[in-house]
């Protein structure tokens, strides 16, 4: 009887904390929601930032190898993309 107890208490501070943490995820992406909205209220390209964090995230030999298959896939469908890679 006693485990059950441990157990049960151990369980609700597991799900308690997870709450709490999802709770704080979701202000965290209101904050970042809103840093989105002051960048295009000054005249930024929203996307073109989401796209520069995204490359950021990355190591440089993985952007290099991105960008060479991005090309070759590009040039294969004779396309010009505009931009050196």
């Amino acid at each position: 009887m006693m485990s059950d107890n441990i157990a049960a208490d151990v369980l609700r501070q597991h799900i308690e904390a997870i709450e709490r943490l999802e709770s704080e995820k979701d202000g965290i992406g209101d904050d970042i929601k809103d840093r989105y909205a002051a960048l295009k209220s000054e005249g930024f390209d929203v996307k073109a930032c989401r796209k520069l964090i995204a490359m950021r995230k990355k190591r440089a030999d993985e952007r290099t190898q991105e960008e060479a298959v991005l090309a070759t896939y590009a040039a294969a469908l004779g396309m010009q993309l505009g931009f050196d890679i």
